[in-house]
């Protein structure tokens, strides 16, 4: 990267949540007296919801915090009152946009972006659809230009919202006039199943529903407390392609996730980002480790491996803590709650990477820099500490 040039970064961050919050213990309660004729399942079940790292979660379906006897996703219900795929839509197009919406205009004024300089629509989303789409929807609430290119991303994952981070990178490279506007929104906890099997069980315990967004384009001097995008890296992982399973069923999406993935990813991703980092002429101290909390044990995983301190995991479990696994809005809700201790610690330059995961098995990782200003990316720049890709 010359020094004259321009950092392309993350300039604006925004999420949002639905109005109802869960919490853990009392969810888990009633979910116990749900399965009161599966004893074996109910202490499986209140088990898993106290090990899951989670204290509390956002949901858009209010019948999710009624009576055992009344909540049609718990297994006390009987078959004919299971919310179908379609009332399940029904519930996410009606709740989506709104969560869209808030996130994206959080992310528009922290950017201190107008709608007008968004040229790029990136939306995301694994756990719902409709057309005309979430794009379509934003474009006119927003009042973007009606040229804006529009690109959804859909079904891929909790992978995707890094996925769309990446793909603007290169689209500013390519265009450093370009501001990219990144909205995911999920609601994840339309998919719970009214079931016994721990499977479906593991996954009722600790996906939430949210949104998040970001504006990616070229840094100027007026832009505050920044991450600047370096090398990007996509694989798919060998042997893994059973591992995370996300299919449409009558009652919404039966998801399965191999308890396998944590050692899955212990085993394969230090070889990746040794990947990423091969060739660059100044690889970057990781202090940062943005992680996808795609669950405890990945975070913990990976912290061991990498021998990192409780500091460094601290965004991704916090984020896991209030809000659960968020899907692929989860990744910005941790590079904002990372943003937050930054700034409160008046902390100067730092790089590092963020890391998420998804159905493949596959990886997204990108190098990051956070910088409290422009200024303090040029300073760096002139010392040499930034390298050409970050």
């Amino acid at each position: 990267m010359e020094h004259g040039d321009r950092s392309i970064a993350i300039l604006g961050i925004g999420t949002a949540v639905p109005a109802y919050r869960l919490e853990q213990g009392e969810t888990a309660q009633r979910l116990a007296e749900a399965l009161k004729d599966n004893p074996n399942s109910a202490r499986w079940a209140k088990r898993i919801f106290k090990q899951c790292g989670v204290e509390s979660r956002f949901t858009c379906e209010p019948n999710l915090l009624e009576p055992a006897e009344s909540c049609r996703y718990f297994p006390s219900v009987s078959n004919t009152s299971v919310p179908t795929t379609a009332e399940r839509m029904k519930t996410y197009k009606e709740a989506s946009v709104p969560l869209g919406l808030e996130a994206a205009r959080k992310a528009l004024s922290d950017a201190d972006a107008q709608p007008s300089d968004i040229t790029h629509l990136i939306t995301v989303s694994c756990t719902g659809q409709f057309l005309p789409g979430m794009d379509a929807a934003l474009i006119r609430q927003l009042e973007l230009s009606d040229t804006v290119n529009r690109i959804p991303l859909q079904f891929l994952g909790c992978a995707a919202g890094l996925k769309a981070v990446c793909l603007s990178k290169q689209i500013v490279a390519g265009n450093p006039h370009a501001k990219v506007l990144v909205v995911c929104v999920e609601l994840c906890t339309l998919h719970i199943q009214p079931s016994t099997e721990r499977e479906a069980l593991f996954a009722a315990s600790f996906f939430g529903d949210g949104a998040s967004a970001c504006v990616v384009g070229s840094a100027g001097a007026e832009h505050r407390g920044i991450f600047q995008l370096g090398q990007a890296h996509s694989v798919l992982l060998p042997d893994s392609a059973e591992d995370m399973v996300w299919e449409l069923g009558n009652h919404g999406f039966d998801l399965y996730l191999s308890p396998d993935i944590p050692k899955q990813i212990g085993r394969l991703v230090p070889q990746e980002v040794e990947r990423l980092l091969k060739g660059d002429t100044h690889p970057p101290e990781l202090e940062l480790w943005a992680i996808h909390p795609g669950g405890r044990g990945i975070v913990d995983t990976l912290q061991d491996i990498f021998e990192l301190t409780e500091e460094q995991t601290q965004p991704s479990l916090s984020v896991l803590r209030n809000y659960g696994n968020v899907s692929s809005a989860t990744i910005l809700f941790v590079l904002n709650e990372m943003r937050q201790q930054l700034e409160g610690r008046g902390s100067e330059r730092a790089g590092g990477i963020a890391l998420a995961f998804g159905p493949g098995l596959t990886v997204e990782m990108i190098q990051i820099a956070y910088a409290p200003s422009t200024s303090a990316i040029i300073q760096a720049q002139l010392s040499g500490s930034i390298g050409t890709s970050v």
